[in-house]
């Protein structure tokens, strides 16, 4: 199982490898369980009707959890189809595992299916209808999700109990990861015959009434309207960003915390990556591999984590063009997000002032230790580090009266509806900045 995870996720793989050991192996058969059942919605060719894929999808937690020796065989490609024709090695890590989490993995794929079940009719090619259907499919494949893993993290002991209970905070979670991942892959959806931007949104913006009507970003017209409708969506994701932050404050486990938090700090770059960035039309866009590594190795904790969201959420503001029909709502998003982050931001502020004054002052008292042999030197010496003292005390009182990096030296008013967090980057809306295309 192990082996095979890695095949079928790489990223997804690092993560679960570092959880607990009573925990891993729960986490690791329920990601593998659901993979298996996102395979045979996602193979379009395999089936000889909807019928026929709907029966397999609704029958799959009596199937594959309860048969040791159920496989399936022709659905999928490379390694998720191995996966299926492999699925009794699957099952019998899942029948050792406890009651408990057994339930709890049988009790989510049997309803996922039922979700994805209701979809597998329904033409996708122009998207979902409307928000409504978009946050109903995402619930259904990432929500739900979001409430197994809280459930087995409150069965395994590392968790209250009571995080079993967090069903919409579980849920946001879930639909931040999944709106992101839509967000980003319009194109290969699109392409594939089965999008889900909802068309109460993309509607307003495509002149021809077709979501393919983005991908021409050779015309003028159409890359102006696609990178509004883009940037109204990523808008609407950052609304669940809040609640994802308010689920991580309530996780006790570091591990359980860091599981949680690298999609979500990596979603969260990946929203900005894709803010008003036409390549979102013509291909799929990513985040550096550097990028991706220095996250990782900074998520550890709240501090880490609000210090990713607030950086990502001052870029976001930074770029909005003021002709954008979204860009009050895509400020106040961003300025919910720093108004959370700032406390941990001013603590962070406050540690880095303090370090350094007290390297500074270490440096003076070493000074004058070393000095202490010549008499002659001892004068000067004592009015060095007494300067040194004196400067690093004024630097680290000044540090906090700075601007963040994304602020700009700019003595215009912010409109009123900003909270100070954010006026750095409402200044650039109200003074005429046009984003990434207006430089």
């Amino acid at each position: 199982c192990d082996q095979i995870l890695c095949k079928v996720s790489r990223s997804f793989a690092a993560v679960i490898r570092q959880l607990p050991p009573t925990l891993l192996v729960d986490v690791l058969i329920f990601y593998l369980v659901l993979r298996a059942l996102d395979t045979i919605e996602d193979d379009m060719t395999a089936f000889s009707s909807n019928q026929e894929k709907v029966k397999h999808l609704l029958s799959f937690h009596k199937t594959a959890l309860q048969d040791p020796n159920w496989s399936m065989d022709g659905v999928g490609e490379g390694h998720e189809k191995l996966l299926l024709q492999q699925f009794h090695k699957c099952h019998s890590v899942f029948a050792d595992l406890s009651q408990q989490s057994r339930r709890v993995i049988a009790d989510i794929a049997q309803r996922m299916a039922t979700g994805m079940a209701e979809f597998v009719g329904k033409d996708l090619g122009q998207g979902t209808l409307d928000i409504t259907q978009y946050n109903r499919y995402c619930h259904f494949v990432a929500g739900l999700v979001g409430e197994g893993l809280s459930r087995l993290f409150a069965v395994s002991g590392l968790e209250s109990p009571s995080m079993a209970k967090e069903l919409h905070l579980s849920d946001q979670m879930g639909l931040f990861l999944q709106k992101t991942n839509i967000i980003r892959d319009y194109l290969e959806d699109y392409v594939d015959g089965r999008a889900f931007w909802p068309q109460s949104v993309w509607k307003k913006y495509s002149k021809s009434g077709d979501l393919g009507y983005f991908a021409n970003q050779s015309d003028p017209d159409a890359k102006t309207s696609a990178l509004f409708c883009l940037n109204e969506l990523i808008t609407d994701a950052l609304g669940l960003a809040p609640d994802c932050l308010a689920y991580l404050a309530k996780l006790q486990c570091t591990e359980i915390f860091r599981f949680c938090a690298i999609p979500q700090v990596m979603a969260i770059a990946t929203l900005d990556k894709c803010y008003n960035n036409p390549d979102v039309f013509t291909g799929v866009v990513k985040i550096r591999k550097g990028l991706s590594c220095q996250l990782i190795l900074h998520t550890n904790d709240a501090q880490g984590v609000h210090a990713a969201f607030r950086q990502f959420a001052n870029s976001i503001a930074s770029k909005c063009d003021k002709n954008d029909p979204n860009v009050e709502a895509t400020l106040k998003a961003c300025d919910a997000i720093l108004e959370i982050t700032d406390e941990q931001h001013r603590r962070t502020k406050r540690r880095k002032r303090n370090s350094i004054l007290l390297g500074t002052a270490a440096a003076a008292a070493a000074a004058v230790a070393g000095s202490r042999s010549t008499r002659a030197s001892i004068v000067p010496s004592l009015a060095l580090s007494a300067s040194a003292f004196i400067g690093s005390f004024w630097l680290t009182n000044t540090l906090h009266l700075l601007p963040d990096k994304t602020a700009r030296n700019n003595d215009a008013q912010a409109p009123p509806s900003y909270s100070p967090a954010l006026s750095p980057a409402a200044k650039l809306i109200s003074n005429g900045h046009n984003g990434v295309n207006g430089k």
